[in-house]
């Protein structure tokens, strides 16, 4: 995994993918997954799309068991809200999913669900539904299923509270990452055989790591791990922490040279910056 970088606003998507089709893996020749599902010629696409190749097949992980034959998918990243107006959309992808069938009623209602993911509890979307007449029922660990008042099967799933031991992958897309929870997911990483399980996993790392850098750092560094996971993490962690090194080595040079008005040379000279590295961080300083 290549260019681990730590960006403004962290883009979660692809990661969620990744974390998903891990989470689903033991069905994976059953579903077939569609990311950023584009329902119209302008910019309206639903985050995923699983459908069922065989509408009886009973998907194993608890993400899945209320899967129908198709199923859409609404995602929030660490941090984001979701509110009343999200669960409207995400019905309107719902119901603009079924309007696109090539003939009427292609897409039955009824073989259709909603999953709509977050990391934190929405309590005001939960009090906003219970009172429309919506009933809200924990089915699983951090997995509300809601009936009643609901134009289709939904469920929401709060990954913060999720059993990590079962969901290590959405758990360790964080800004706070719990270190069982990671520890959990590489244990399980290591097992992979296939390579699509290798680009899933390293989606999940790149993300997790760029997050939660120090705690990857930890983890690494403790003797009890064993060779293979530190194998499995060592090129995401040595990038992440040698980039993080870089860009505070980098703002102290322009600190010295805004507050002491010191040139680039006379900044990195007085950092005590290695020669042979004097040259990268002038480029850096260019480049800014």
């Amino acid at each position: 995994m290549k260019d681990i970088v730590k960006l403004e606003k962290t883009y979660w998507h692809p990661a969620f993918f990744g974390a998903t089709k891990w989470e689903l893996k033991e069905n994976k020749d059953d579903l077939s997954f569609d990311s950023e599902y584009q329902l119209s010629q302008q910019a309206l696409e639903m985050d995923l799309l699983v459908i069922k190749k065989d509408p009886s097949v009973v998907v194993k992980n608890e993400i899945g068991k209320l899967f129908k034959r198709f199923n859409v998918f609404e995602y929030k990243g660490s941090g984001d809200s979701l509110s009343i107006d999200n669960y409207y959309k995400t019905i309107s992808y719902g119901c603009l999913y079924k309007a696109l069938g090539e003939h009427v009623n292609e897409i039955p209602a009824e073989e259709l669900t909603l999953t709509m993911i977050r990391e934190a509890y929405p309590r005001e979307l939960f009090r906003i539904l219970e009172g429309s007449g919506v009933v809200i029922t924990e089915k699983y660990k951090g997995i509300y299923y809601l009936t009643g008042k609901v134009l289709f099967d939904t469920q929401v799933i709060v990954t913060g509270a999720m059993d990590g031991k079962k969901h290590p992958g959405l758990k360790i897309l964080s800004k706070n990452a719990k270190e069982e929870d990671v520890r959990t997911f590489l244990q399980e990483a290591e097992q992979a055989k296939e390579p699509g399980e290798r680009s899933n996993i390293d989606a999940v790392l790149q993300v997790s790591v760029s997050e939660n850098a120090e705690l990857f750092e930890k983890i690494r560094r403790d003797k009890r791990m064993c060779q293979a996971l530190k194998e499995l993490m060592k090129e995401e962690i040595a990038e992440e922490v040698t980039k993080g090194r870089a860009d505070a080595t980098l703002e102290n040079i322009k600190n010295m040279m805004k507050n002491l008005k010191l040139t680039a040379k006379e900044a990195m000279k007085a950092l005590e910056i290695p020669a042979a590295d004097q040259r990268k961080y002038s480029a850096m300083l260019k480049a800014k």
